[in-house]
């Protein structure tokens, strides 16, 4: 079939008309005025010639006239790519020679440089063409109309833009358009009238029916008054909306804290709410099996907080503003801009139950005041007594034999897994942990107008006893032995290095000693569903190279490190002469604290470490259930087990459940948000990202304005990665990224300085960024996109400020 017209058309017939003329045909289906047409297909341009007798009668049966000529490509007007823009149309098109001409070209714009890049960033292989033709509409007035609203993500308003005449006007950005945002009331003004915009909102309602999800919609309004109907698409670029609940509720995504901004698996999601509600029963809370942890809630796959109950309750909302400051300036702002909305005015009740609580305060409480007084008494113990713990916590996570049968292995992951790491104290861990924290945080506000920021930030430079750190270096270590295969290591590919490695085809450097200590790390790794380095080193031997390619023995890592722990002695030295003589009795209870948070704020890292062994175990397990369930033809691969929940691998395992289907829906999904460019940080039920909702800050031309991270200045060429397997990085270079975990931390080895869009004082990125003394940035945002790779930038780590020394990158 090579031409159709768009009245047979309808979804299932995509791979032959294309995304455009699909849409079009359920239009027509649905009942909505659509201008007449047709649809070349696909079929037409399998063959080198247009199908030229056909195109021009139907054409003809138009009615000839002019039209509109218009790409309709298979990977285009999807939920996941609109492709707006990216090919071509030509508009009032007539007679037979300018038709033929016009489909050609329409044809051939699948192939425009542009085109092709974007579906590279999109991650979409191939796709084919197909064209429409369509009768012009003579346009009193034309526009977009979004059934949500495309800036703030809010599903309760729809937003439209008009002008007088063609609509193409507003898309090409050649006019200033009316806007109106279409929410409880009409807007009056413009070239639209009030009953006008309510067809409009009438028509988006019934298309965001029909096709399931908010619509980009053009449309045209012809000199009698006419609603004509041109395009409706998915808007590509909202942030999935929260579950339904009834109710308006303010969420606050949880992962940037720790440096973790990629979307976690549905298996990743339900371990962490499982092994988590172990914890909690050790503690004394009431947990719900269904959902152990109600108020951590996946949204977009990234796990957000239901802040909700806690900001309606009038003396718990008062304290917010304090304990959200790891979240960063604007996720604070954004919860206070939130205060102010009456749908989050203090109610009666708590958001707790009083005798859970006063339970756990029963048994928490003396172990904790014990623990930390201890600790900080006799630090060097309490650190001993960690590291055991860690050891035994790895000794006592022990998976079920290899004859085990699926069922027996899904039940160890979900009941014994994590049974050893889930105990109040974590086996000793916790206590000196907290303690480092303590001491690290509170001669801040000891110090206050004695010592400044960038002052306190090298007291914690060069910190001894941290495993990220100690991992990294280890690396370095790796490297240096790799010197006397520098070309090899520098110039054969990771991927390749690491078949070679699997396979013992590699010069020893001491790999396989690494992965027996650190294997069971990698980038996001608190999600179960990724790959450790175990599995596949290539991140680590990409890192490798990096540092092969310093050569300046002062920016050697481990020299730079020993430096930062130099500084942050002699600091020390100086601040506790400079308090004694101002406040003596603070200046002593400071000194005392720097000198134990040497001792013990390098644990801080060390809980995580220890939850690890319970994780690669789980996802052993994991997969070996996995590979059952595709020989029972359940699952396509045995990977595939990550992207159900629990529950779901429990109905496949005993029930025979199916889930092939829905697997595959969910992996696309997940490659989707994988590229998302922009996590919101709060979020409101309707889907408003309330970030979006503040005024525009002013700031000096050249100058982004994020949050202090760790002091210093720096100035170096950028370099922009959005994910650190396989980077690469210059000596020298400062590091801009979304985010940063401890899987990201190699790279801090030899930049000169880090900024990220996210982040917390106290997550990882930063607080690596201080041990190694090199200053860093932290919620920037846009910085990915503000910033490109090769600008010369200049960073401010106490200031919380990026200098784009350059407006554009040297050619």
């Amino acid at each position: 079939m090579k031409v159709i017209r768009l009245s047979e058309i309808d979804a299932s017939m995509i791979d032959l008309v294309g995304g455009k003329a699909a849409g079009l045909g359920e239009m027509i289906q649905a009942g909505e005025r659509v201008p007449d047409g047709f649809c070349l297909t696909v079929e037409s341009f399998t063959e080198p010639d247009l199908p030229e007798e056909e195109l021009l009668d139907a054409y003809d049966r138009l009615g000839g006239g002019r039209v509109a000529v218009r790409s309709s490509a298979t990977a285009e007007d999807l939920p996941e790519a609109s492709f707006a823009g990216q090919q071509d149309t030509y508009l009032n098109v007539e007679g037979a020679g300018p038709l033929l001409e016009a489909v050609r070209r329409c044809r051939d714009s699948l192939h425009t440089e542009r085109a092709v890049a974007y579906r590279s960033a999109a991650g979409i292989d191939e796709a084919a063409m197909a064209v429409v033709v369509q009768r012009m509409i003579d346009p009193a007035a034309a526009g977009v109309l979004f059934t949500a609203n495309p800036i703030t993500g809010c599903r309760t308003e729809m937003v439209v833009d008009a002008a007088p005449g063609l609509g193409t006007a507003i898309v090409d950005g050649t006019v200033v358009p009316d806007h109106y945002v279409l929410n409880h009331h009409t807007p009056t003004g413009g070239c639209l009238a009030p009953d006008q915009l309510e067809q409009l909102r009438a028509a988006g309602r019934r298309l965001q029916e029909h096709f399931g999800r908010p619509q980009d919609i053009e449309w045209a309004i012809d000199a009698d008054g006419t609603l004509w109907l041109l395009q409706s698409r998915p808007i590509t670029t909202l942030f999935p909306a929260p579950p339904d609940t009834g109710d308006t509720r303010l969420y606050l995504e949880f992962g940037h804290v720790q440096g973790m901004l990629r979307p976690t698996t549905p298996m990743g999601v339900s371990l962490l709410k499982t092994g988590a509600s172990l914890w909690f029963k050790a503690a004394g809370a009431a947990v719900d099996p269904r959902d152990p942890l109600p108020r951590l809630v996946p949204i977009g796959g990234r796990l957000y907080f239901d802040l909700t109950d806690y900001l309606r309750n009038k003396s718990m909302r008062t304290r917010l503003s304090t304990s959200l400051q790891i979240y960063g300036p604007r996720v604070q702002d954004a919860v206070q801009r939130v205060m102010a909305d009456p749908r989050f005015a203090p109610r009666r009740g708590l958001p707790f139950r009083l005798g859970t609580a006063a339970k756990m305060t029963v048994r928490l409480a003396p172990p904790a005041i014990l623990g930390l007084t201890r600790s900080l008494a006799r630090p060097d113990k309490a650190r001993a007594a960690a590291y055991r713990g860690v050891a035994a916590i790895r000794r006592l996570t022990t998976p079920p034999s290899p004859t085990a049968t699926a069922a027996e292995r899904l039940r160890w992951v979900v009941e014994d897994s994590h049974k050893a790491i889930m105990s109040i104290d974590m086996h000793g861990v916790v206590w000196p942990l907290m303690a480092g924290v303590v001491a690290g945080t509170a001669p801040a506000g000891l110090l206050k107008g004695v010592a400044t920021d960038e002052e306190l930030d090298t007291v914690l430079g060069g910190m001894p006893y941290n495993v990220t750190t100690e991992m990294d270096l280890a690396l370095w270590r790796l490297a240096v032995r790799a010197r006397e295969h520098r070309e090899l290591f520098l110039t054969t590919p990771p991927d390749e290095l690491a078949a070679r490695h699997r396979a013992g085809d590699l010069p020893d450097i001491g790999m396989t000693a690494f992965l027996d200590r650190y294997g069971m790390r990698a980038a996001a790794e608190i999600d179960v569903g990724m790959p450790r380095w175990a599995e596949d080193p290539a991140p680590l031997f990409a890192t490798i190279a990096n540092y092969l390619r310093v050569d300046d023995p002062e920016q050697a890592a481990d020299r730079r490190f020993e430096q930062a722990a130099q500084k942050a002695e002699h600091m020390i030295e100086t601040l506790a002469r400079r308090a004694r003589r101002v406040r003596p009795v603070r200046g002593r209870l400071a000194e005392f604290l720097m000198r134990r948070s040497r001792k013990l704020t390098g644990l801080r890292e060390i809980g995580k470490f220890a939850w690890l062994p319970a994780i690669q175990a789980a996802r052993g397990e994991l997969l070996l259930i996995g590979a059952d369930l595709v020989g029972r033809g359940l699952l396509e691969e045995r990977g595939d087990i990550m992207f159900l929940y629990l529950d779901e691998a429990r109905a496949a395992v005993h029930d025979g459940a199916d889930h092939r289907a829905l697997v595959a829906a969910r992996r696309t999904e997940y490659q989707r948000e994988l590229r998302r460019p922009a996590v919101p940080g709060a979020l409101l039920s309707d889907g408003t990202d309330v970030e979006a909702l503040a005024p525009p800050v002013r700031a000096e031309d050249g100058l982004l304005v994020g949050m202090a991270g760790a002091a210093g200045h720096a100035t170096g060429r950028a370099r922009v990665i959005r994910d650190p397997a396989g980077a690469h990085i210059e000596p020298g270079e400062i590091l801009v990224a979304p985010t940063t975990d401890p899987g990201w931390t190699p790279l801090f080895l030899t930049v000169a300085g880090l900024v990220t869009e996210t982040g917390s004082p106290v997550a990882h990125g930063p607080t690596v960024a201080r041990e190694y003394g090199i200053p860093a940035v932290i919620c920037v945002r846009n910085a990915t996109h503000e910033i490109e790779t090769g600008q010369l930038i200049t960073i401010d780590g106490a200031a919380g400020t990026v200098r784009l020394e350059e407006t554009a990158v040297r050619p």
